[in-house]
């Protein structure tokens, strides 16, 4: 089907260029397994997972079913001060694939409301330990962690932030890990970790105990693919732990397999005190977000209220909402079902090694991954992300989604995908950059 631009004026899109958008639409309008299909009727392979979300595939109809199962039974149930049995088994099935040690769950309804849950939690668990001097966190430059305004404190990209100078007070940013020799590197790099010590040196200019917490992307996923060197998370800890500070896991994009494991922090073997997600919590079927814990920070809040009192003064209206809890349920089933985090292991040698072939291009200045999550970056032509924008449109008329920041692709098929899915996407990407 054929659209007109007028009659899309009326929804104004998020994180789009509106007026060249609606002149020229790139429309989806269904997805089955590893593809999409545009208004047109073209066949398009994904190879982000639609936003890292889709890491099933798309149309499973196992999900469908059990959300519209849900909906039938019980289609809203009040969160505050009352529940549905979903909500806490989706819970328990979270807080198994978590790391040891971190077994609460609270429910938000997206990765930017997750963020800024961690946020309060920190807050809240200093307080609570009589600690409440500590008001300042830590991020990094280049960081992505959501578009509410405590996502945007600690965001690490001007653009998402130049706009809004309402932020909150006390953030301070470490530095990037991507550095240039480490270009054209598979897994993680060899040198780099002595940027840690940015948390250090935090520590001693403000005083380690003013400091609440630690935000970072195991894999800096929306900035390009930013996989840790060797040793960075593990200095993170060390520091954290010397000065009482929370290291909080934003696994938004690398949670659920996409990285080979349950998380990032199994994948590189460190336990955060705090992991966000959201995303292939429920493979894109409903939105939905996630704060896990580990059991203390939990007890004590909880434990530092009155007998029957509330203990954190925070939720949403739709958390831990039927229909996503049943989306979540019927996703952690699928990926147990058919083993999709071992697959992603599996296939990923294979990924890196047939997107690593594409760094003879002219048009390539770095490709970086691990997992199935990988970053193509170009080499800028004209404005920042011009050349980026216009590749991300040719690419799609040619049969491929790839969602782009800046001049940076984000390549991250779906867990479900074959080795010829994966020549699909690099055979398009290679005739378009060519």
């Amino acid at each position: 089907m054929q659209y007109k631009a007028n009659t899309l004026e009326h929804y104004w899109m998020p994180f789009t260029a509106n007026r060249d958008f609606k002149a020229d639409p790139r429309l989806f309008v269904r997805g089955e397994g590893c593809y999409l299909w545009d208004h047109k009727g073209g066949k398009i392979i994904d190879g982000s997972s639609g936003m890292f979300c889709s890491a099933a595939g798309h149309g499973r109809p196992e999900i469908a079913d059990a959300v519209s199962r849900q909906l039938r039974e019980i289609d809203y149930a009040p969160p505050f001060q009352n529940g549905h049995p979903a909500s806490f088994e989706l819970a328990r099935r979270v807080a198994a694939l978590t790391p040891e040690d971190i077994n609460y769950v609270f429910f938000t309804n997206s990765g930017s409301e997750a963020v800024d849950t961690a946020l309060k939690m920190a807050m809240a668990y200093h307080r609570a330990r009589g600690e409440g001097q500590r008001m300042r966190f830590v991020s990094r430059e280049r960081a992505y962690h959501g578009v509410n305004i405590g996502g945007v404190s600690l965001s690490g990209m001007a653009k998402n932030r130049e706009t809004f100078p309402g932020v909150i007070p006390g953030v301070v940013c470490m530095r990037h890990t991507w550095l240039a020799e480490n270009r054209f590197t598979k897994g993680q790099p060899e040198t780099g970790a002595e940027l840690a010590d940015d948390l250090q040196r935090f520590c001693e200019m403000y005083g380690g105990t003013t400091i609440a917490a630690c935000f970072v992307e195991p894999v800096a996923g929306s900035t390009g693919c930013l996989v840790p060197p060797k040793g960075y998370l593990e200095r993170l800890r060390e520091i954290c732990d010397a000065h009482g500070i929370l290291l909080v896991f934003d696994e938004v994009i690398c949670g659920f397999g996409r990285l080979g494991t349950a998380f990032a922090a199994q994948a590189f073997g460190v336990v955060p005190d705090i992991m966000t997600m959201a995303k292939a919590l429920t493979n894109g079927a409903q939105p939905m977000g996630a704060v896990a814990v580990r059991d203390g920070i939990y007890e004590t809040i909880t434990n530092a209220a009155p007998e029957n009192a509330i203990e954190f003064f925070h939720g949403y209206t739709y958390s831990g909402h039927p229909a996503a809890c049943a989306a979540g349920l019927a996703a952690l089933d699928i990926y147990e079902r058919e083993g999709l985090f071992e697959r992603a292991a599996e296939l990923s040698p294979y990924f890196l090694d047939r997107l690593f072939e594409l760094q003879d291009l002219d048009a390539v200045a770095d490709i970086r991954g691990y997992g199935l999550f990988a970053g193509v970056e170009l080499k800028a032509e004209g404005a920042p992300g011009a050349r980026g924008t216009q590749v991300q449109k040719d690419l799609f008329w040619k049969g491929l989604h790839i969602k782009f920041t800046g001049d940076c692709g984000l390549v991250a098929p779906p867990l479900i995908a074959a080795k010829e899915h994966v020549d699909e996407i690099v055979g398009i990407l290679r005739d378009t950059l060519a």
